[in-house]
């Protein structure tokens, strides 16, 4: 049993679409997977109705309180299938801080578990500071975790000097620390991109949205297109 967790310290580059896509990508599975959303401030994840996912709250008085990490530890122990827990921006820091400093990868692996830090690169203006993000979990996080990185091409190709992320000295560093690249499709934002767009922001899942008789016929199509080609890029990891 594998528990995915996602971590970037840059806001607005997708975390709680991976999260979404991890669950569901594990329903068509067969399986049903605990969702949990902790992030503080915007609950992106929990809006997914159809994914029951639980929200622990860890701020108190607007301040956060790592002990109230502590739940994330006993659903775990008492899980029966994977667990995929989306962490927001603002709650980075002090994630990271607790699940580095109290050894939970390590508690984790002894439960009889994985801990699969999932971890997003775009490209754009933020690329480089989600390179940055990922290279610092990398060398801070222990041997026992696992990383899962996503190439996320909204905002631009990844591509530094003319070279791809796995050319890139930041991959190459760290490259046996990766146990899987997912990449995330590049849209045609007027056709695939907006129906996929419009589908994470009504915060539906593929199996809601392609299922609803008063979506167009292409639509439904070009969504089913989508979840083919990235259920297909998750599946090629071998630890999803």
């Amino acid at each position: 049993m594998n528990i995915h967790i996602i971590l970037q310290g840059k806001g607005g580059v997708g975390k709680s679409v991976i999260a979404a896509m991890i669950a569901q990508y594990k329903e068509s599975k067969g399986q049903t997977p605990i969702c949990v959303d902790t992030d503080p401030v915007n609950a992106t994840f929990a809006g997914y109705r159809s994914l029951n996912v639980k929200r622990i709250q860890i701020m108190e008085d607007e301040e956060i309180k790592p002990r109230n990490f502590d739940l994330l530890i006993e659903l775990i122990a008492n899980a029966q299938d994977d667990v995929v827990i989306d962490n927001g921006a603002s709650s980075f820091v002090a994630l990271s801080h607790y699940l580095i400093t109290q050894q939970v990868p390590a508690l984790v692996k002894s439960m009889g578990h994985e801990l699969l830090v999932h971890t997003v690169i775009t490209g754009g203006q933020a690329q480089l500071d989600t390179i940055n993000g990922f290279q610092q979990l990398a060398r801070q996080f222990p041997i026992d975790a696992l990383f899962c990185v996503w190439l996320n091409p909204f905002w631009g190709k990844i591509e530094h000097d003319g070279k791809g992320f796995e050319e890139m000295r930041a991959y190459q560093d760290h490259q046996a620390r990766v146990s899987g690249l997912v990449r995330i499709p590049t849209l045609r934002e007027d056709t695939f991109g907006q129906d996929f767009g419009d589908m994470l922001q009504a915060r539906l899942t593929f199996a809601e949205a392609i299922a609803m008789p008063d979506k167009p016929i292409m639509v439904r199509q070009r969504l089913k297109m989508v979840q083919k080609e990235l259920f297909e890029s998750m599946a090629s990891t071998k630890v999803l």
